[in-house]
């Protein structure tokens, strides 16, 4: 049977870059591979863009290919393929095979991750804090379960450490696998030292060869002031201890806020509701306000309506980034009694007649004044 166009397999063109080739097989290789893929072929499939990859991805095959087509592989052409089709003997998939699939295929590089620094996971917790607490700042002192480094055996699992005789310290085995794709080298992790490429005389009695162990730790939480509900902060370093010499992970605390009796927060501004009697509305008072930093005197002026926000300046919380100091606002409640007496009624009847009277007078020099216009 004639064999396919190598550039047609992958879906290229003769002037593909190397780059471009390389992220065609990904794709195809990715969708045919016979462990993953349904298609009923997949399997011959998968070996037929191996072929044509193994060929396009090395520049001399490639320009030998280009020249000669696939009579520069068969039995005559002796371009290191065998009489009885394509071998894949001595190139290495492995690299590209755990770029897609991940060592559970068999292609993973073992040293790489056996030993790579890893950074510890992080913890978060929540941390309930009194309306005050949030305004001025705290500190709170908290308590962790987290795993750290073994102190026996700094981490390492075990004591008096040797180069692992099955991978000679490389951390990985290569070998030659033969299948019905072809014959390619795999590089695994060594199952002896799991990666590392080293050994233990005896395994560490503390933490049972894990390196790490969990305790229970405190830790002082310096809370800023200014914090709001749900916001953050972040303890760098206070998490479980890293992997292969890798930092700490990271604390995250998130918090909630007790409401306050009186004031109400909105970002870094209070809110204070103020009840005053009609006659202070009317009339005008002074009136003693409880603020976070302690009482004022707040001068209410004659004629204050119902709902008049009066404004003190820098009363408010402090804001976490810039430091500075929010507002704070005193609402005008103005109260209507539910009952009056009898003198009380006079005196408001007394004030109607003299709003009534004051309302015709405008009506009629607002009439006079439209006439004349």
């Amino acid at each position: 049977m004639k064999k396919k166009d190598y550039y047609e397999v992958l879906g290229v063109s003769k002037t593909a870059t190397d780059a471009e080739i390389k992220s065609a097989f990904r794709k195809l290789a990715k969708e045919y591979h016979p462990d993953v893929s349904k298609d009923p072929n997949a399997e011959e499939k998968f070996k037929e863009i191996q072929e044509a990859y193994a060929v396009l991805s090395d520049s001399t095959k490639r320009s030998q290919y280009d020249q000669f087509g696939h009579d520069a592989f068969n039995a005559n052409g002796g371009a290191g393929f065998g009489a009885g089709g394509f071998d894949f003997s001595g190139f290495d998939f492995s690299d590209i095979f755990s770029d897609i699939f991940g060592s559970s295929f068999g292609f993973g590089g073992g040293s790489t991750q056996g030993q790579r620094r890893q950074k510890g996971h992080d913890v978060a917790m929540k941390m309930h804090l009194s309306f005050e607490e949030a305004a001025f700042g705290t500190e709170k002192t908290i308590k962790l379960d987290v795993e750290e480094e073994c102190s026996t055996c700094d981490g390492r699992g075990g004591l008096g450490e040797k180069r692992c005789e099955r991978c000679h310290g490389s951390g990985t085995i290569t070998s030659e696998q033969r299948t019905v794709l072809g014959t390619y080298l795999t590089k695994t992790t060594c199952p002896t030292c799991s990666g590392k490429g080293y050994t233990y005389d005896e395994t560490c009695s503390k933490c049972r060869g894990r390196g790490r162990i969990k305790r229970t730790k405190e830790i002082v939480v310096k809370v800023p002031a200014g914090v709001d509900e749900d916001s953050q902060l972040r303890l760098t370093g206070k998490g479980e201890a890293g992997h292969n010499g890798g930092p700490n992970g990271d604390v995250y605390i998130e918090f909630s806020i007790s409401s306050h009796d009186l004031f109400e927060r909105e970002d870094d501004d209070i809110y204070l509701n103020l009840p005053i009697t009609i006659t202070e509305a009317i009339l005008g008072t002074k009136k003693e306000v409880p603020t976070l930093y302690g009482t004022v005197i707040l001068t209410i002026p004659g004629g204050t309506q119902s709902g008049t926000k009066l404004l003190l300046k820098d009363k408010g919380v402090v804001n976490v980034s810039s430091k500075r100091k929010g507002n704070m606002y005193v609402v005008v409640n103005v109260i209507i009694p539910n009952r009056i007496d009898r003198k009380q009624k006079e005196m408001v009847e007394s004030l109607s007649k003299t709003n009534l009277e004051n309302h015709e007078a405008f009506n009629k020099y607002y009439k006079n004044l439209k006439k004349n216009s």
